[in-house]
């Protein structure tokens, strides 16, 4: 496994043991905060990715940075990885930051989703055809439609405020995080106009 890949998993693992070492006040302190909770700190940004609610949910998120995050590193190499993945998950924090204002909003965001959403984007754009087996349903389709569909999801679950408590603005913003450092490196617009 490349060396960042690893690192992030064993950091979020390591991360989630302390939650369940010092409980509620170390989520707390370290999940994203809305702006307007009085609870919002600056570290937020980046610290509320390497949080999780539950053994599922860092089980899903670890799983996907293994499986998009390794093939990604050995594309790119570690420095353009890490730049990626750090962009993705800051995008997310915005777009999720933006949402819970606008909305109102109290309640914290946490886990890695906004930078594996990334990480799929960036996946499905370098590898388009590869074969994707989602969970439910599975159906085989290319990497390029399952992040189409996923990203629709998304949007529809997020727009009609699903009360699932999933943060979907997040995953969008690391989608579009994801896409526009893409776009950035490939010199398109709004960065240049090449279409190498």
């Amino acid at each position: 496994m490349p060396p960042l890949t690893q690192a992030l998993i064993i950091t979020n693992v390591v991360v989630f043991l302390l939650q369940q070492l010092f409980g509620g006040a170390f989520t707390e302190m370290f999940a994203l905060w809305p702006l307007g909770s009085g609870l919002f700190m600056p570290w937020q940004v980046v610290s509320y990715a390497f949080l999780h609610g539950n053994i599922t949910h860092i089980a899903f998120n670890m799983f996907g940075l293994w499986m998009f995050g390794r093939e990604l590193e050995d594309l790119w190499g570690t420095r353009r990885f890490a730049l990626f993945y750090a962009v993705s998950v800051l995008a997310a924090a915005a777009l999720q930051l933006l949402v819970t204002a606008s909305l109102g909003i109290m309640a914290p965001t946490i886990g890695a989703s906004g930078g594996l959403f990334g990480l799929l984007l960036g996946f499905a754009m370098m590898f388009p055809q590869r074969t994707i087996v989602p969970l439910i349903p599975p159906i085989p389709m290319p990497a390029w439609l399952f992040v189409r569909l996923y990203g629709l999801i998304e949007l529809t679950l997020g727009v009609i405020g699903s009360a699932s408590g999933v943060a979907h603005f997040a995953h969008l913003g690391g989608l579009f995080g994801g896409w526009m450092v893409i776009r950035y490196w490939r010199n398109q617009p709004p960065f240049g106009t090449s279409r190498r």
